[in-house]
Formats: structure tokens, sequence, C-alpha cells
């Protein structure tokens, strides 16, 4: 018998372009592989520096991104925000 991973979808909102992405994840993604994928979607850019940008998930910082969302007791529609690291000045 083998197993099967189940996917399912997450909300992400990328602050940088005030846009909300889905993405169909599975329990053993990890934090880092989320934000990677919702910044190329959400900008259509892939050489992003990844360390210039944080993930929040129940309004706190995931100070490990190498962390599984299992790890963290994600369930399916959860929300997650990816926002810049530093604030930037306003003109």
């Amino acid at each position: 018998m083998t197993a099967v991973a189940e996917r399912f979808a997450v909300r992400v909102m990328v602050t940088d372009v005030w846009d909300q992405v889905f993405l169909a994840v599975e329990l053993t993604t990890t934090v880092a592989a989320l934000k990677r994928e919702a910044l190329t979607r959400a900008t259509k850019e892939r050489d992003l520096d990844l360390a210039d940008y944080i993930v929040k998930f129940r309004g706190a910082l995931v100070l490990d991104e190498r962390a599984t969302l299992a790890a963290l007791g994600v369930r399916p529609n959860a929300p997650f925000i990816v926002l810049p690291a530093r604030r930037r000045p306003v003109r």
C-alpha cells in the first residue's frame, strides 16, 4: 500500500502587490517553499531575494522557515501573510 500525499489550499496575502494567492500545498511543504511560490505567483518575478521577506501565520512571525506546515498546525484554507522584512519609507 502506498501513501498518497493529500494536498489542500491555503491563502497567502502578498502585501507588496496587495494580492492574495491560493496555493495547493501538502503538510510536508516548508514555510520557505510556500513563501517562494507565493512571491513568484504574485509578483511574476523569479529573482527576488527571499531574505527580504518574512512570513506571518496567525498574526505571529514564523521564525524558522524550514518548519513544515504540519509543524505549524496548518489546516485547509489557512491564511498566511508575506511582507517585506524592513519597513519602506512613504513618499
